[in-house]
This record gives structure tokens, sequence and C-alpha cells, in this order.
């Protein structure tokens, strides 16, 4: 698979018209593929829980725009970090720990992140998201 511009201005402009204000782009080779790869489009306003994964850490990569990754404490309530994800900045990808309360949020309309997890998807529970 080949990633171009044009694809990422088709799957931001799905995600402009998405309720949800953000469009995957799964990026495994085959439903039979043991991963979690994918592309995100995420426009500002998206709400993103607050959440966690017990089983896998989450790697998430800036491809355009700019995000910020949110990290809390262990209640999930407190911000402990921002970390600014910016195309060609400082910081350009974090590896978030398995079970680290954490969420995105897009700084700029246009941005696509790129999210890697371990092992095949598993929707999360009650417990993983703060209400």
């Amino acid at each position: 698979m080949i990633i171009t511009q044009t694809l990422l201005d088709l799957l931001t402009g799905q995600a402009r018209c998405s309720d949800r204000l953000r469009m995957n782009y799964d990026l495994r080779n085959s439903d039979s593929d043991q991963s979690q790869r994918m592309l995100n489009a995420i426009e500002p306003g998206s709400i993103i829980p607050i959440h966690r994964h017990q089983t896998t850490s989450e790697t998430v990569v800036i491809i355009r725009g700019h995000a910020q990754e949110l990290l809390y404490d262990q209640s999930g309530h407190n911000v402990v970090e921002v970390v600014d994800l910016i195309p060609w900045g400082e910081t350009v990808a974090i590896n978030v720990p398995k079970g680290q309360w954490h969420t995105v949020r897009s700084m700029q309309s246009g941005t696509v992140i790129i999210e890697c997890k371990d092992g095949m998807y598993t929707p999360m529970s009650k417990d993983d998201i703060v209400s």
C-alpha cells in the first residue's frame, strides 16, 4: 500500500462529514492479520473518550496536522502530560504504555495519525473508558 496525499485528503473529507469528526482507514494486510494498524483522520472537536488498553501499548505517529496526546494519572481524571505531535516538529510519535489512561485531540483541521497496537481488535470494556 502506498499512502498518498490524495488518500489523506479523501480520509480528511470523510472525517469532516462524519458526526464523530474522525475517520479511520485499515492498514492491515487482510482480515486475518493479527495486528491493529490504521490511519485516523481527526478533526478539531472530535471527542475521543479518555481510555486505556490493558493488553497492548499504542504507538501514535503524526502524518500531518497537529495533535496532542494527553496522558492521565491512574484515576484517569488528572492530566499528567500533554505531548504535542507535529510533523517535522520536536515530537512526531509516542508509544503509550499498556494500561496508561490517555486520549488524543486534533489541534488543526486535516490532522492524520497512524495508530498501531498489538494483537487483534477487541472492544474496550466500560472499565477502560472514563465516563
